[in-house]
């Protein structure tokens, strides 16, 4: 079966990552690109109908975009990107 290459919808600027976030990936064993690569793809994760919506208004206007993932460890990490594009940071909810 041949994989299908999702190409980036948006970019995603400079790539941060808050300490919670790093320890979440590392208990996982979990990279970073995993979710990034998610995130930029539309892939929003575990959002809700309405902010599936809202990513979607966000991406055709330029605003701020957002994902939320299960790690295998089950801590939740946020991937946000500025509206500016400028930047996207992984983060856990506790840190935003």
């Amino acid at each position: 079966m041949q994989k299908i290459e999702r190409k980036p919808l948006f970019d995603l600027g400079q790539l941060v990552a808050t300490p919670g976030a790093l320890a979440a990936l590392e208990k996982s064993g979990q990279s970073p690109m995993e979710f990034l690569t998610r995130h930029v793809t539309g892939d929003w994760g575990a959002i809700p109908k309405e902010d599936r919506k809202e990513n979607q208004f966000s991406l055709e206007k330029g605003f701020r975009l957002l994902s939320s993932y299960r790690t295998t460890a089950n801590d939740l990490v946020w991937v946000i990107t500025e509206a500016s594009r400028s930047h996207t940071t992984l983060l856990l909810p506790d840190e935003y």
